[in-house]
């Protein structure tokens, strides 16, 4: 089968329960016991990262990706819909990470996600259903994926932009959440919140007040876009966003703020 990237909850309400496909829920446990799109199976969050001090964020290795997915019944040849309660950051990481896996089945995030499925008076089911375990045979593939020494080869280049998705205070080193505020030199502030149309119930913004918006702070297709917040959870979701407007040259930084704004030879911006 074959969805767009962003899915509205009407495209999804008519393909449930279709061949190939796997409904994926990263809200939160206490949510998803009792909201659920029919059919979905839960994934903790925790199990799409790791923590080695000082970073957080970070891509956990191939064994217990596999262990992960498998456990929740997904296979190579499924289409993925992922969805949280929080518009998509979680959701995106999950697609982020199949990126990174080569994922050959395709995935895409439910735009709005519960917010919008719920408010918009889709069906909801009360109870998870058990998943039935398969196997996934994961394989780090990268290639959507920077890390410190990428981002420090390529600060100044005019062919890339670091795309901060944190709120203005962070960015700015009033709100600082690791050893140092700040930001990476020359990268630009885009607040993830802002793609979210909230009067829509956290569905994204048109395409065109996307690319507007991007533009304005120098996020244009032409160039490479590294997106990065304080542990590549927001900034999966810009990841997601970009692709969506067909940017072709898109990485996700997943130590982000939390590495680098806790090492003592980074440097930083305020």
């Amino acid at each position: 089968m074959k969805l767009p990237l962003v899915v509205d909850p009407e495209e999804l309400a008519d393909n449930l329960g279709a061949d190939g496909l796997l409904v994926v829920d990263l809200s939160n446990p206490q949510t998803s016991a009792s909201a659920q799109v029919p059919g979905a199976v839960h994934l903790d969050y925790a199990g799409l990262i790791v923590s080695r001090p000082p970073a957080g964020g970070l891509l956990p290795d191939a064994a217990q990706l596999s262990r992960v997915l498998s456990a929740i019944g997904m296979t190579p040849e499924h289409h993925v819909v992922a969805y949280d309660d929080e518009g998509g950051g979680k959701a995106g990481r999950l697609l982020w990470t199949l990126d990174m896996l080569g994922h050959e089945g395709g995935a895409s995030m439910l735009n709005g996600g519960l917010h919008a499925w719920a408010n918009e008076g889709f069906p909801l089911a009360e109870s998870r259903i058990p998943a039935t375990p398969a196997h996934y045979p994961a394989e780090i593939r990268g290639g959507a994926a920077a890390d410190k020494d990428y981002i420090l080869a390529h600060m100044g280049d005019p062919d890339v932009v670091l795309l901060d998705t944190r709120t203005p205070e962070e960015y700015s080193g009033v709100n600082v959440r690791a050893a140092r505020g700040g930001h990476i030199p020359g990268a630009v502030n885009f607040n993830w919140v802002l793609a979210m149309d909230q009067e829509r119930n956290l569905r994204l913004k048109p395409a065109a007040e996307l690319r507007v918006m991007l533009e304005e702070v120098g996020a244009v297709a032409e160039r490479e876009v590294i997106a990065y917040c304080q542990t590549h959870h927001r900034s999966s979701h810009t990841y997601v966003v970009l692709k969506h407007l067909g940017f072709p040259r898109i990485r996700g930084y997943a130590g982000a703020w939390s590495e680098w704004g806790n090492l003592a030879d980074t440097p930083v911006e305020v």
